[in-house]
């Protein structure tokens, strides 16, 4: 019983450990990236997506981090992200939706690609199947906000 708890602390102390590592520095960088301005330009060239769901701009950043590092790793980013710019509820939402089904595409579909599957055919089907989904899913978050409004 002692060394299983003994193992489970262990094992537990170096993922943290390891996931410390890599959320860090990424939250370092996001900060540099933050006073370079940088951050502003990210979340105006990809405003043209988010817009097609009804997200504000700066709800840019954290999809993109999500979709390059996935949930594990950007979820720090993503939390900060959305208290300074103070993210609409509606937003996050979309933001999960859209994530649920197109977290970590890159390291996904390279380990598919290893195994032989075609990966321009896996990461397209997996960024429009997310794409429709969450829009979907604002168009049908749009209509049930107006239905209250008319209550």
């Amino acid at each position: 019983m002692f060394e299983v708890l003994k193992e489970a602390t262990v094992g537990s102390l170096l993922s943290i450990k390891q996931i410390a590592v890599i959320v860090i520095p990424i939250m370092v960088a996001m900060e540099f990236l933050k006073d370079l301005g940088a951050l502003d330009r990210i979340a105006n060239f990809f405003s043209p997506l988010v817009r097609v769901f009804g997200m504000r701009k700066e709800s840019g950043f954290p999809l993109i981090i999500g979709i390059i590092i996935g949930l594990s790793y950007g979820a720090g980013v993503i939390f900060r992200s959305a208290k300074e710019y103070q993210l609409p509820r509606r937003d996050l939402y979309l933001i999960t939706y859209f994530l649920v089904a197109a977290h970590a595409v890159f390291e996904d579909t390279a380990i598919f690609v290893a195994l032989g599957v075609n990966g321009a055919l896996l990461l397209t089907t997996r960024l429009l199947v997310a794409a429709l989904f969450t829009f979907l899913a604002s168009k049908l978050m749009r209509q049930e906000l107006e239905e209250e409004v008319n209550l």
